[in-house]
């Protein structure tokens, strides 16, 4: 059964691939399987219907048959249990993987929103410029583990995985702020990310959304 995610009609980000629906289908894209795609506004997302799907009114959801997912993190997990290409067939990398995945979830990610709420939602905030050097550096501080971490390597563990897939993801919402490019082996990773097919597939796909042409191909 064709699996159907959800997207906002309208983004946020005008097409440039930083809503959490490009995870799932960079996920979908890597794995091979066919999806289909319903957009809702943002009105919608708060109405009953939708809020059945995801109790927070968010976006994305995830539906197949009778299950009903949603937070990215938790859809793209489920996707790579279930098909392959996004987890080692060996237990322990698979586990290190996972483990990837979460960090850049709860780790990497959680100081990269904050500094975006910072300077979207609280930019008239008499606090805020005082606050904004601090942010930016709990992310230096943060990216600085990682840069160490990857080193020399393409990926953060052996082969692209789900975690590879997740950091990047997570990644590129830095590259607005110049942060990014502060670390070179980091804006050099998320190059990699975003080199592959898969990826330059779900983003054609969701950018098509915004500009109302259908991607190539």
């Amino acid at each position: 059964m064709t699996p159907t995610i959800t997207a906002f009609e309208s983004s946020p980000d005008r097409g440039q691939g930083l809503a959490r629906d490009m995870r799932v289908r960079w996920a979908l894209e890597e794995t091979g399987q066919a999806y289909d795609v319903r957009l809702v506004s943002f009105k919608a997302m708060k109405e009953p219907a939708h809020r059945a799907l995801h109790p927070f009114g968010q976006i994305p959801t995830y539906e197949e048959g009778e299950l009903v997912l949603f937070e990215s993190g938790a859809i793209v997990f489920h996707i790579a249990q279930h098909h392959a290409g996004l987890l080692p067939q060996d237990a322990n990398a698979r586990a290190r993987a996972i483990s990837w995945m979460f960090a850049a979830l709860n780790t990497v990610e959680p100081p990269i929103l904050e500094l975006q709420t910072a300077k979207f939602a609280e930019s008239d905030k008499p606090w805020t410029g005082e606050r904004l050097p601090l942010i930016k550096d709990r992310i230096r501080h943060r990216l600085g583990e990682l840069a160490i971490r990857l080193g020399e390597a393409d990926w953060l563990d052996g082969a692209f995985s789900v975690g590879d897939l997740m950091m990047v993801h997570t990644l590129q919402r830095l590259k607005p702020s110049g942060l990014l490019d502060e670390f070179t082996s980091l804006a050099a990773y998320v190059a990699r990310g975003e080199a592959r097919p898969a990826f330059k597939r779900a983003f054609a796909a969701q950018l098509a959304v915004f500009t109302g042409k259908p991607p190539a191909g």
